[in-house]
This record gives C-alpha cells, sequence and structure tokens, in this order.
C-alpha cells in the first residue's frame, strides 16, 4: 500500500467527519495538482476535447475557490494565452483581484467579448480601466464600458487607438464631455467623430477645441452642389413639395440668406436688422436675425448667448455681413470691445480673427449643421446635455441675452 493510501485524509470520529489541517506535502500536492490540470487545459485540441477541457477546467475552478493569490496569480498567467479558455474558469479569474485578472485583461488575445462584458458588469473600475485599454477592443464590449459612465474608464478607451466605438457609444461620450470636459481633446483625435457630433461639442468646448472642430469639420459643400445642381430645378417644379427633399437641398444650397423672410420682415435688410439690435437688442429683433440668416430662432438663441463669440463670426461670414458686423453685434450683446489699456479685446480679437481667415462656402457649413442638429437631429442625450447647460448658464447673461435665451428654452418645452 502506498504512503498515500496509507494516509487518512480525515479522522475517524462518531459523526460526520472533520477535515484535518493540511500538512506542508499536501499544500505541495494542491500546488502540484493545480500545475497539472492547467497543463491539460493548456493542451492543443489534437490532445484534449471541449469536454475534458471544460471537466477540468471545473475542477481547477473549485481549487481556486480556496487557493492564495500566488496560486491564482500563477494559474491566470499560465492560461492566458491558451486558445480556448473555458467560460467558466475565465470570467472567475477575470472577476478576480487585479493582480490576478491583469494577465488575462491585458494579454490574453483569446478571451471572448462575452467574457469581457461579463467582467465589465461584474468588476471593479479598474478592471473595466484594463478592459478598455485592450488591443482591438469590439464596439460591443466599448458600449458597455461607456454605459457605465466613469470618466477614467472612458478616458483609457478614448486613447486606445485600437479600440472601436460605436455611433451611439461617441453621442454618449460626447453628450457627457460637458461635465468631463477633459475627454473632448481625445475626442477630436477620434475617427470616429462625426460633425454632428462634433458642432454640438462646440458649444461647451474651450478656444482651442473650437479651433480644432472649425479647422477639421468646417468642409465645403462644392461636391455636394456640383452633384445635386440639377435636382433644385426638379424640386421648383414640383413646388417643394416633398418637405424631406426641401430641407436637405436647403443645407446644400449656396445661398444663406432667407429671401421670403425678407416680405415679411419690419426691416428692408439683415444689415439693417444688425443694425437696429446694435442700438437695442430684443427678443423680437434677435428672432428676424434668426429669420433674415435662414435659420430658426433656437440656433440664433444659440448663437447670440454663446459666451465664446465665435457663433458670431460664423453667422456674420456665412450670411455675407462685412467684417464690421461682428462688431455691431458684439456691442448689441454688451460685451467689453477693449480692455482695460484700451486695446482690442482678446476675445474680440479672436472672433474677428475668425472672421477673416473662415470661408462663405464653409462657414455656412457650420451655421446649418448647428441648425439642423438644433432642430431635427439631436438625440436626447445630446439634447439634455444642451438644455441642462443653457439652464445653468442663464444667470450669466444680461438682460437682451437673457430674452433670447428664453426663446430657446420656450423652444426645448415644446419639444
Amino acid at each position: 500500500m502506498s504512503e498515500f493510501a496509507a494516509r487518512p485524509v480525515f479522522d475517524q470520529h462518531d459523526g460526520d467527519p472533520e477535515p484535518v489541517a493540511p500538512a506542508p506535502a499536501v499544500a505541495r500536492s494542491r500546488t502540484t495538482l493545480l500545475k497539472r490540470l492547467a497543463d491539460v487545459v493548456c493542451l492543443p485540441g489534437s490532445r484534449v476535447n471541449a469536454f475534458e477541457r471544460s471537466m477540468t477546467a471545473d475542477l481547477i475552478i473549485e481549487l481556486l475557490r480556496e487557493a492564495a493569490v500566488e496560486e491564482r496569480v500563477r494559474i491566470a498567467r499560465r492560461i492566458a494565452n491558451v486558445s480556448e479558455i473555458p467560460t467558466g474558469l475565465a470570467r472567475l479569474l477575470m472577476r478576480d483581484d487585479l493582480e490576478v485578472a491583469r494577465a488575462l485583461l491585458e494579454n490574453s488575445a483569446t478571451v471572448g467579448d462575452g467574457d469581457l462584458i461579463d467582467c465589465v458588469r461584474c468588476a471593479s473600475p479598474e478592471h473595466r480601466r484594463l478592459v478598455a485599454a485592450r488591443r482591438g477592443l469590439n464596439d460591443v464590449v466599448a458600449d458597455e464600458l461607456v454605459a457605465h459612465g466613469e470618466a477614467a474608464v472612458i478616458e483609457t478607451l478614448l486613447r486606445n487607438d485600437l479600440a472601436k466605438l460605436s455611433h451611439e457609444a461617441i453621442e454618449t461620450i460626447v453628450a457627457g464631455t460637458r461635465d468631463n470636459p477633459r475627454h473632448i481633446p481625445l475626442l477630436l483625435k477620434r475617427s470616429e467623430l462625426r460633425p454632428s457630433h462634433a458642432y454640438v461639442m462646440f458649444w461647451w468646448s474651450d478656444d482651442e477645441a473650437r479651433r480644432v472642430i472649425l479647422q477639421r469639420f468646417a468642409v465645403s459643400r462644392e461636391v455636394l452642389q456640383e452633384a445635386v445642381s440639377d435636382v433644385f430645378s426638379m424640386a421648383a417644379d414640383e413646388n417643394w413639395q416633398d418637405p424631406l427633399t426641401r430641407k436637405a437641398l436647403q443645407f446644400i444650397e449656396r445661398r444663406q440668406r432667407n429671401r421670403a423672410a425678407i416680405a415679411k420682415s419690419p426691416f428692408e435688410s439683415l444689415d439693417e436688422a444688425v443694425q437696429v439690435a446694435s442700438e437695442s437688442m430684443t427678443r423680437e429683433v434677435a428672432e428676424e436675425i434668426s429669420y433674415l440668416s435662414g435659420l430658426k430662432p433656437m440656433t440664433g438663441a444659440k448663437i447670440f448667448t454663446d459666451p465664446g463669440g465665435e457663433p458670431l463670426a460664423i453667422l456674420c461670414k456665412a450670411t455675407g455681413l462685412p467684417r464690421k458686423n461682428v462688431r455691431l453685434l458684439w456691442r448689441a450683446l454688451r460685451r467689453p470691445e477693449t480692455d482695460a489699456a484700451g486695446n482690442l479685446a482678446p476675445a474680440l480679437e479672436r472672433v474677428l480673427t475668425l472672421f477673416d481667415t473662415i470661408a462663405v462656402d464653409r462657414a455656412q457649413t457650420v451655421l446649418r449643421y448647428w441648425n439642423w442638429s438644433l432642430s431635427s437631429a439631436m438625440t436626447p442625450a445630446l439634447m439634455k446635455a444642451i438644455r441642462d447647460g443653457d439652464e445653468e448658464a442663464v444667470d450669466e447673461f444680461s438682460q437682451p441675452q437673457r430674452a433670447a435665451m428664453l426663446a430657446l428654452s420656450a423652444d426645448f418645452r415644446r419639444r
């Protein structure tokens, strides 16, 4: 009889057996047993089938529940490169302490998306951060990470150039940039970011981020204009009856000012309305400027209440207003034109520089994206981000600006 067979596993007493405290030799046997079982799991498919691998994994799981951290780390590192890691074993180790889970979360290329999603849902924020840093991360897993709304995890995800982000994930992150502005520069480097996202994010971006947005997304519509040049006459022959065609062509066409609005306006031109605004900006005048510029009052209100001032330059350039009108609107909103030394105020200088450098066609693209996104192309998350920001900032504005803000708020409430 062997020495192992002769040694009793339990003391013999009446009633249920009680385990004997393991001797050092038993501890060594456990270590050896775990190693051998891990060896079986790591065997190629030609040596062990799926059922045998799964059965072995079940035994390992039972042993790991009582194993020391060092043993769990050793097993995790051993199986990290296995081509087919049994699901139960993978999920147990990935939910384990970070030092155990790290081997699989960082180094295993064979862990399935389902196992990663389970880890994202059940483990800690630091586990999620490691998942967010994985090479080639699937957009399905990224969606789950974004849904937790953890700033550090999202920042890691945005820095991961090899991760794929869905349209919905980008929209969620964009909406969250109002509270996490450090994500904005990272988002602007992502290839998944679209103009509709960028122009919404513009409203709460700083000066540098706004400059990048206008450089990257203020594109010409010349290709579109050439492609659909004959469609304008077709739509006119149909008396512009199709609303979808009319809306798309309004985005593409070269003309920005609304000629039809002139007939209904108390002003003879947009230029006159701006001149009157510089002397007395009221809600009615602000709405007229919006209509004459081919904008909805909601868009006009956003432009007039924007604290940075860049939208004023975009409005004037897109509608063909001369440079002096930027200063007239600046004055209408009671903003300082000079600093304490009598020099041109830095904010106004920045806005005038934008007016001088942006092309008319590109300014029109920006303006029409704003008008479009603030009316019909807005998701609930982005709508809430804009609305919340307006409500928080309303006390910072002057009386004329508040009048425009009231118009904007009313439009939001009607939606």
